[in-house]
C-alpha cells in the first residue's frame, strides 16, 4: 500500500474541504443570480406591504425547529453506537448536508456521517443515517398519498379506476418484494435489512417517529405559512394537502440539494396553478423554502467542514 506523507494528506483534506464549500456557495449563487422566474420587483413590493418582524421570526424559528428536530432524529440512532451531545449532532447533521448538497438526493451525507466515526463503525453509521432518512420518507410518501387522494376527490385530476390500479399495483409491488426477501446480492438482502431494523429498540423507533411527525409538521406548515404571507387566500385543509402532494411527488424524483427548489417548484407549479395561484408567487416559496431549509443550514455546515480535524478520519 502506497503511504501518503502527513503534510500532502492535510493539504488533499484542505482541498476536498475548500472544493466542498467552495463549490456550495458558487451553486446557491448561481442558482439565486440567474434564476429568471424569480420577479424581485413584485417580491419587494408585497414585502414592503406585509411585512413584520414577528412574521419573519416566525418563519425563522420553523426554520430551526425544522433542523432541530433532524439533529434530535440523529442524536437519537447515533445513541446506539455512543451518546453525542447535541453541539456534536449538529455538527455532524449540518457537516453532512454540506457534503451531500452536490449528490443525487443527497447521498453523500452518508459518507458525511461516517466521517466522524472510526471506520470499524462505517456501515452502522450508513445503516443509521438510513433508518433515520427513512422515516421521513415513509411519512412523506404516507401523507403524500393521502393528499393526493383528497386533491384527486376535489379537482378530478384522474378517474377512480385509474387511482385503483396505482393502488392495486403498489401493492402488488410490495407483495413482489416481499415475496423475493430472502434472496441475497451481495452479502444482503431485505430480510436481514429487516432483522437489523427489529434489533433497534423500539423505544427508539418510537422516538424517531414522533421526531419525524413533527419535523413533517412544521415543514409543510413552514410552507402553508408562507402562502399566507404572499396574500393566497385558500382552504387550509385544500393548501395543506396540495403542500404533501407537491412535497410526495418532488421527493420522489432523483434530484440534488441544490436543485431543490427547481424540482418542488415544478411540481408545485402544475399543483397550485389547478388552484389559481399565480406562477411567480409559486416560485417565490419554493425558492424561500429552499433558502431557508438548504442554504442556510449549508452555510453553518460550511464552517463544521472546514473545520473537520483530519485526526478523526485516521
Amino acid at each position: 500500500m502506497i503511504s501518503i506523507p502527513h503534510k500532502a494528506k492535510q493539504f488533499l483534506v484542505l482541498l476536498v474541504k475548500l472544493l466542498i464549500v467552495g463549490g456550495a456557495f458558487y451553486f446557491i449563487y448561481n442558482q439565486l443570480a440567474n434564476n429568471d422566474q424569480l420577479n424581485w420587483q413584485k417580491f419587494i413590493v408585497l414585502f414592503r406591504k406585509n411585512q413584520s418582524v414577528l412574521g419573519i421570526g416566525f418563519i425563522l424559528l420553523l426554520s430551526v425547529l425544522n433542523r432541530y428536530f433532524e439533529i434530535l432524529k440523529w442524536q437519537n440512532l447515533a445513541s446506539l453506537l455512543r451518546e453525542i451531545s447535541l453541539g456534536e449532532a449538529t455538527k455532524q447533521v449540518l457537516a453532512a448536508l454540506t457534503a451531500g448538497i452536490f449528490t443525487p438526493n443527497g447521498v453523500g451525507e452518508y459518507a458525511g456521517k461516517a466521517l466522524y466515526y472510526p471506520k470499524s463503525e462505517a456501515k452502522q453509521v450508513v445503516f443509521l443515517n438510513l433508518i433515520c432518512n427513512g422515516i421521513q420518507m415513509i411519512l412523506t410518501v404516507v401523507f403524500g398519498i393521502i393528499g393526493l387522494l383528497y386533491f384527486n376527490a376535489a379537482f378530478h385530476v384522474i378517474s377512480t379506476r385509474t387511482v385503483l390500479i396505482l393502488i392495486g399495483g403498489l401493492v402488488a409491488f410490495l407483495g413482489v418484494l416481499f415475496s423475493l426477501k430472502k434472496i441475497t446480492i451481495k452479502g444482503y438482502s431485505i430480510e436481514k435489512l429487516l432483522f437489523k431494523i427489529n434489533e433497534i429498540p423500539k423505544a427508539t423507533h418510537r422516538k424517531n417517529i414522533l421526531l419525524g411527525i413533527l419535523r413533517y409538521t412544521v415543514f409543510s406548515h413552514q410552507y402553508y405559512f408562507l402562502f399566507l404571507a404572499f396574500d393566497v387566500d385558500l382552504p387550509y385543509v385544500t393548501l395543506i394537502t396540495t403542500i404533501a402532494v407537491v412535497y410526495f411527488l418532488a421527493s420522489s424524483l432523483p434530484t440534488f440539494q441544490f436543485l431543490d427548489f427547481a424540482v418542488k417548484g415544478s411540481v408545485a407549479i402544475y399543483f397550485f396553478g389547478m388552484l389559481g395561484v399565480n406562477e411567480w408567487i409559486v416560485v417565490f416559496i419554493s425558492t424561500l423554502m429552499w433558502f431557508l431549509n438548504v442554504v442556510l443550514p449549508v452555510v453553518i455546515g460550511a464552517y463544521y467542514v472546514l473545520n473537520f480535524k483530519t485526526k478523526q478520519v485516521e
